[in-house]
């Protein structure tokens, strides 16, 4: 069975305005929101998806700071950066990332699922994440569907 792809007018044609929808991951796992926010972005559930275009949806994540990590990940996994100077490797565990900055744990992991293309910086631009519930009232404007995870 072949794959419909629409092309060019036709494809803009079946574009629908992006949604805004919004992810709690309270007690989630960090591994299945990432993934099931990284399909929203790309649009992949969506009828009208085609892989050249951008038809994903906004979405916003809530209680960064409240996701789990499973096994030992939250005391051995660890966070490398390079400045790009001899001996600039920095190395931050995951437990000290999570009290610090989860909002950048959790966006960290998002991003990392979207496809390496050039439509990766513009599936990023739409996702916000907040440390807490009150990031949400930004976003009263939009009306965002809650999604469950």
């Amino acid at each position: 069975m072949r794959t419909y792809v629409a092309k060019g007018a036709e494809a803009e044609a079946l574009k629908v305005g992006a949604q805004w929808f919004v992810v709690d991951a309270k007690d989630q796992v960090l591994g299945r929101v990432a993934t099931k926010v990284a399909r929203l972005l790309i649009g992949k559930d969506k009828p009208s998806f085609t892989p050249y275009l951008d038809s994903g949806d906004h979405v916003v994540v809530i209680n960064a700071d409240q996701i789990r990590l499973t096994g030992n990940k939250l005391e051995q996994k660890v966070y490398y950066s390079h400045s790009g100077y001899p001996g600039g490797l920095k190395e931050v565990p995951a437990k000290r990332v999570r009290q610090a900055k989860p909002e950048w744990m959790v966006r960290e992991a998002i991003v990392g699922m979207l496809p390496k293309n050039k439509l990766r910086a513009r599936r990023a631009k739409k996702l916000r994440v907040y440390r807490d519930a009150a990031g949400l009232a930004r976003h009263a404007g939009q009306k965002p569907q809650a999604v469950a995870v």
